[in-house]
């Protein structure tokens, strides 16, 4: 084998410690001098210290249940507002029959315009989608802004700045207003067939007035914004801001006289 130890670098090498005194194990060990001298060496007494365990602890059950109480009651009292600035609960839908398919209050109150839910499943679900998310959403048209939705909150989020700046409301509720304005009660529809085709003038439902002022609120600022050096957020503002008054300044109150005028027609 060799000698090992020589093998070794010497700082890898185990030396005994001669200076320090080895103790015998002994579980009672004598109370001699010797024994205290070599204690003395080895390590310092250790005093004792006496541990104060009159603490003034509060031990009331009932401390506890009236801080959760008023946790609660704290939590319960957190109102959602729209991009935390905007509440909804003083919206009011002035029309009776759009009340149904205008989804701004309650369980639709949100705090962005983007739930991520899949509401073309089914048939009449988009009209549990908040308002302010359809409207987000019908922004992303024409290819080029198809599935930018992170634009149109943001689009939409400036918009409700600029039009609390110009009228002093709750942007929420101008947008309400505007959809009401600016859907048509009535339409017409071709009737016939054969080559005998005429236009027959038929009501529209509620769930089509808001799917059509939406339509055409978003094509009225898409028009106006396009070889503009206003932005979307401005041009979208104005065209809401109009439609809630009713002017005729609005690209969606001119077509919704229009659709009604030509029905009239076809009575």
């Amino acid at each position: 084998i060799g000698n090992f130890a020589a093998d070794y670098p010497p700082h890898r090498r185990r030396t005994p410690n001669f200076e320090r005194p080895l103790l015998p194990h002994v579980d009672n060990p004598p109370q001699s001098s010797q024994y205290t001298a070599i204690m003395s060496d080895v390590e310092e007494p250790i005093e004792e210290t006496e541990v104060d365990l009159d603490l003034d602890l509060d031990l009331d059950p009932q401390a506890g249940s009236e801080d959760e109480e008023e946790f609660v009651a704290v939590g319960g009292a957190t109102e959602v507002k729209l991009f935390g600035k905007w509440s909804f609960d003083d919206i009011e839908i002035r029309d009776i029959s759009l009340v149904d398919y205008i989804a701004v209050k309650g369980d639709h109150a949100t705090y962005l315009p983007h739930t991520a839910g899949r509401y073309q499943k089914k048939r009449f679900r988009k009209a549990s989608c908040p308002i302010v998310e359809r409207l987000a959403c019908c922004l992303m048209r024409k290819g080029r802004n198809s599935g930018k939705k992170l634009m149109a909150v943001r689009i939409v989020q400036h918009t409700l700045e600029i039009i609390h700046l110009l009228t002093d409301q709750n942007p929420v509720q101008v947008v309400v207003d505007a959809i009401i304005n600016s859907g048509p009660r009535e339409d017409s529809t071709r009737v016939g067939g054969a080559g005998v085709v005429r236009r027959q003038a038929v009501d529209m439902s509620p769930f089509r007035r808001v799917n059509y002022a939406l339509y055409l609120l978003a094509t009225g600022a898409r028009e106006a914004s396009f070889r503009n050096l206003k932005t979307m957020a401005e041009c979208l503002a104005e065209e809401l801001v109009n439609a809630a008054r009713g002017s005729s300044n609005s690209y969606a109150i001119k077509k919704k006289d229009e659709i009604e005028r030509v029905s009239k027609s076809n009575r």
